[in-house]
């Protein structure tokens, strides 16, 4: 206390040390001091509240606890006297047993005199209530039907309870009342009836299905109350528990399932669209029937039933059921593909279970798939191996009929820019197309599997079509006059690998999602690259077998003395060239670049063999003018068909070889030996020497040091010229060819 106090007081002299702290400060001593005490005043009265608040509470406690301990008392003595009672009336209890059993059996007979009505009109009951049933007013029918089982429960009930053990009574009872449990039979039948036919009773008598349901509620209620009775009493009616509740989902799940199941009307042998048929006729009935137990059924049932969702699981549940079934039968690929159309993208679309107006009652995504993945797989493998078969087969037959029109006498037709073509294009194009819009509506992976395999087997067909070309090439060579039409199919050939290039880049911008080249893509490239180079080279052949006796009047004797061999030459190109405008690009431009080097090689051909060997100044003048001039037509000519730029350097080769011979100062022959070869790095030894020997008056000394002063010093230019000389082979002389030789020159 002493400390507490010592604690105040040095609080005290701080506090006022911080107000005097400055001597202006002591004219507020008389202010400070009342308002401290004005603080303290305030102090105590707070202090004095508190106090006075907890000793009122202290008081009130005891009170109450006072007034408990008195009532405590009250009750034990209260419990004493209860006591006492009760062990007292022990004895007045035993000796009201009697009483006990008069009340049972005061019961029993009041239970019987209350049935007793009943019961003497049982038959008469029964009776009516029979012909209700008749005439389907099953609730009057089922009112009766009620009152004639609480008569027998009520009565086996007592008879239960006065003795549980004699059976001979029970029995009788059941006896007397042994129609009511066939007339609840009998109304079981009508309330399964009017459900199966539920569909067609909420639209037309939609009261009569309310009835049903209401009836099958009653008897729910009185189904629990016996089974409540039977843990009581230990007694229950016959016949009970009904359990109609749970038949009647029953039935509903019968129902659905008919529905479906009684969908397919046709057959594959009736109809070779009998599943696309079932599918749709499925579709519509589901749908349809969900309509309506949204719209009509559910205000038929409780709400606790969940009517909608029940019935939208059914139809789940037996819509998968029949799909397994179907999937397990022996399809054709075709119906592979309808199935898993419908299975994958119909069913959950707006058209069925994700109707507009089912969409507010359930959740689609919820549902489980109709088909397991390993039987959509399953069926995803068949298809592709039928297709497989299928597609090898549709090739094999359109090339066969498109082998059949080369064989015509007619031309065949021609696009809207003039090219020749086939139908094997359409027709193989058209086939895919159609498989892959199939197999488009399945899924997006398929999709592509079935275009990578289209592709794969192109890469076959072409194979085969190569080799078609090459036989039809054969059998024209046999005989040249067949088929009439062979240029023309032919160049229909060649412009069908344009036509199948386009085609695929066309299927796979439209079907294919990925940039990425396929496996097959190189080879098709290559294929049919590989055709329509072998179809211009038959082309040409063509030509040029045309043209083999003109080219084998070159660099002769009559082609100097005036022949027109070069003349028929350019018009007979020029007129296959008139054909040959029917090609597309860009094969049309290789054939007439290829043409123009041929014609060129040929030409140095004739000069390579040696066919003449030119006597004077005079004659290698004019064989020189006369092949400048020959290489001017040839320019114009293939100028003129669009050869592309190589044609000055291939037709420049000729001019080039005449300048050598058209030479008149031998000593500068090396010199024009020397440029030709600087222009055509190709050119060899072999060809230098049949050249100087067509010039006919170079010695032998004179060739041997040509040709070893350019084999010395010869020297890569840096020109870059298409290769005119390295498919040019100069002829060996034989010794036969020695020998004629040789006596021609005894001889003259």
């Amino acid at each position: 206390m002493e400390e507490t106090s010592r604690e105040a007081v040095a609080t005290a002299v701080q506090r006022v040390a911080g107000m005097l702290q400055r001597s202006d400060q002591l004219d507020k001593v008389e202010q400070y001091r009342r308002r401290e005490a004005r603080k303290k005043a305030s102090v105590e009265a707070r202090l004095k509240a508190a106090i006075q608040s907890q000793l009122d509470g202290v008081r009130t406690g005891l009170t109450q606890l006072h007034s408990a301990l008195i009532d405590v008392k009250d009750i034990q003595n209260s419990l004493a006297d209860v006591s006492k009672d009760w062990r007292q009336s022990i004895n007045t209890i035993e000796n009201l047993k009697d009483v006990k059993d008069a009340v049972v059996q005061h019961s029993q007979l009041a239970s019987a005199v209350e049935n007793l009505k009943n019961i003497f009109s049982v038959p008469e009951i029964v009776a009516d209530t029979q012909q209700l049933i008749e005439q389907a007013e099953l609730l009057q029918a089922h009112r009766k039907l009620i009152e004639l089982e609480c008569s027998r429960d009520d009565l086996m009930y007592e008879q239960y309870r006065m003795d549980s053990k004699n059976t001979s009574d029970m029995h009788l009872i059941s006896i007397y009342f042994e129609d009511v449990q066939g007339l609840s039979d009998e109304l079981a039948k009508q309330l399964w009836m009017v459900l199966q036919r539920s569909m067609v009773t909420v639209r037309s008598d939609p009261t009569m299905l309310v009835s049903v349901v209401r009836i099958i509620e009653r008897e729910e209620k009185i189904d629990r109350r016996m089974v409540d009775r039977k843990k009581q009493s230990g007694f229950i009616p016959p016949g009970r528990p009904k359990r109609w509740k749970d038949k009647m989902f029953q039935v509903l799940e019968g129902t659905v399932s008919t529905r479906i199941e009684g969908t397919q009307s046709v057959t594959r042998e009736n109809d070779k669209m009998w599943l696309v048929r079932l599918l749709e006729i499925t579709r519509k009935y589901v749908l349809d029937d969900l309509i309506v137990v949204k719209n009509l059924m559910v205000q038929c049932f409780p709400p606790h039933y969940n009517t909608f969702n029940r019935f939208f699981c059914l139809y789940h549940s037996t819509v998968s059921n029949r799909v397994k079934e179907l999937a397990a039968e022996d399809l054709e690929a075709n119906e592979i593909v309808s199935l898993l159309t419908w299975v994958l993208n119909t069913y959950k679309s707006t058209e069925m279970m994700g109707h507009p107006e089912l969409l507010l009652e359930c959740d689609i995504n919820k549902l489980e798939p109709l088909l397991p993945e390993d039987v959509v797989d399953d069926l995803l493998s068949k298809y592709v191996r039928t297709f497989t078969s299928n597609i090898t087969g549709w090739l094999r037959k359109a090339l066969e009929t498109d082998k059949k029109d080369w064989q015509k006498e007619t031309e065949p037709e021609a696009d809207q820019d003039g090219y020749y073509q086939t139908t094997l294009p359409a027709i193989v194009f058209q086939m895919f197309e159609q498989n892959l819009q199939v197999a488009a509506q399945i899924n997006r992976d398929f999709k592509e599997q079935v275009l990578r395999l289209c592709l794969k087997q192109m890469v076959s067909f072409l194979i085969r079509y190569r080799e078609e070309a090459v036989v039809y090439k054969e059998e024209h060579l046999r005989d040249r006059q067949l088929p009439q039409c062979y240029v023309q199919y032919m160049i229909g050939i060649i412009n069908n690998c344009q036509t199948f290039k386009e085609s695929i880049n066309s299927l796979k911008r439209k079907y294919s999602e990925s940039s990425e080249p396929t496996d097959s893509d190189a080879a098709i490239e290559r294929t049919l690259n590989e055709v329509a180079k072998e179809g211009c080279q038959f082309l040409l052949d063509e030509v040029f077998l045309d043209l083999e006796h003109h080219l084998n009047e070159l660099m002769t004797r009559k082609w100097l003395t005036g022949s027109h061999a070069v003349d028929t030459i350019c018009v007979t190109v020029e007129d296959y060239f008139n054909d040959f405008n029917k090609i597309k690009r860009p094969y049309n431009q290789e054939m007439t670049s290829e043409a123009l080097r041929r014609v060129v090689v040929e030409y140095i051909k004739a000069v390579m063999q040696k066919r003449i060997a030119f006597k004077n100044a005079d004659e290698r003048r004019e064989g020189a003018e006369r092949m400048i001039k020959e290489s001017d037509q040839f320019k114009f000519l293939f100028r003129k068909l669009a050869a592309g730029e190589d044609t000055d350097s291939l037709c420049g080769a000729i001019a080039a070889i005449a300048e050598v011979f058209k030479l008149t100062d031998p000593t500068l022959l090396f010199l024009e030996v020397t440029t030709l070869g600087t222009k055509y790095p190709d050119i060899r030894e072999e060809h230098i020497q049949a050249l100087l020997a067509v010039r006919g008056d170079a010695s032998r000394e004179m060739r041997q040091m040509i040709v070893g002063t350019l084999s010395e010093n010869k020297v890569s230019s840096s020109v870059v010229t298409q290769p005119i000389f390295k498919d040019i082979t100069v002829p060996t002389m034989t010794m036969t060819t020695m020998t004629s030789m040789a006596t021609a020159k005894l001889l003259k």
